[in-house]
């Protein structure tokens, strides 16, 4: 990792030094363990503080949207799946945006390492090859890095950066995509899955950390915001209301979202968000055969028709 680090150090140097951007979007390390925080280096001396570790979690396509100036980003597989999305939106300008691709393996999930010391505070983590020291006041434990991947990481099967403009690292091994939760989720019966969505939208606080931190959650004013019409209320708090917000964010969300995990990590209350999400790119991927930002080239899904396209909703049992 340390020289993948100083490639993205050397590189956004010269970027920033011959006038090719005037900010580089990338990762400084956080103040805590575990964590790496988005970073903006404006100059040279700045751009001393890049990092790259396992840390670098939160999806920088968000920080991207309608600059004027020209950019740089450090961004891994799912960042850039968000960028193309966002291209193909009209947000982003690729003539005024650098991608310094890195390929990922996935990062680290603080949670997992606070369940496995027993809830004890870690003050030091150290990643000597795949396996991860975890060190605190009268402890020490060693885990594999595997079994502390979030499991967004885990199953993610496009770890390389679709496009870049020069890419830092080896690419990783390809891998197929695996929706066996949401297979599993699926095969439940009606009032499973309904009562498995109740308990879960009971957990929801509506605090919207899910919907700020998806880099394609970019409306000016969200739907749960407006009051003509009014679609949940903003006095009473109820499951049925957040199960419509999420409901509509997931329908928002087909055929744009790059399944990185954003809005679950973000989730203060630990709801299973992903499910929702996943399964919105399973169908759209069994109905149109399409995913999120893996070719710039194609039109977003729900902008096209073909005739051969599948049409349930139309047909009479």
């Amino acid at each position: 990792m340390q020289n993948i680090t100083n490639v993205i150090k050397d590189t956004a140097k010269k970027l920033l030094e011959e006038k090719k951007v005037d900010l580089v979007v990338g990762f400084a390390k956080g103040s805590l363990p575990l964590r790496s925080t988005p970073y903006f280096a404006r100059t040279a001396e700045e751009a001393e503080r890049l990092v790259w570790d396992e840390y670098c979690e939160n999806n920088l396509a968000n920080y991207l949207r309608n600059r004027e100036e020209k950019v740089a980003v450090v961004a891994k597989g799912c960042d850039v799946r968000s960028i193309v999305a966002l291209m193909k939106e009209n947000q982003i300008d690729r003539e005024k945006l650098y991608i310094i691709g890195v390929p990922c393996r996935g990062m680290i999930d603080r949670q997992k390492a606070g369940e496995l010391v027993g809830g004890k505070e870690i003050l030091e983590a150290e990643v000597k090859g795949e396996e991860v020291v975890l060190r605190g006041k009268g402890f020490e434990e060693k885990v594999k890095k595997e079994e502390l991947l979030y499991d967004t990481c885990a199953r993610c099967a496009y770890g390389n950066p679709a496009i870049y403009d020069e890419l830092v690292g080896e690419e990783v091994p390809a891998r197929e995509a695996n929706f066996k939760e949401i297979e599993e989720f699926e095969a439940l019966g009606a009032e499973e899955r309904a009562e498995f969505l109740a308990k879960e939208m009971s957990k929801c606080i509506r605090c919207y950390a899910c919907r700020n931190a998806c880099p394609m959650c970019y409306c000016e004013t969200c739907f749960v915001d407006s009051s003509t019409p009014q679609w949940i209320s903003k006095r009473a708090y109820s499951v049925k209301d957040n199960l419509i917000f999420q409901g509509v964010r997931v329908f928002h969300q087909l055929g744009r979202c790059a399944d990185c995990g954003a809005c679950e990590r973000a989730c203060p209350m630990g709801i299973k968000l992903s499910l929702l999400t996943r399964k919105g790119v399973k169908d759209v991927k069994e109905m149109f055969d399409y995913e999120a930002g893996l070719n710039p080239n194609d039109k977003p899904v729900l902008n096209d028709f073909n005739t051969d396209d599948p049409q349930p909703f139309l047909m009479k049992e």
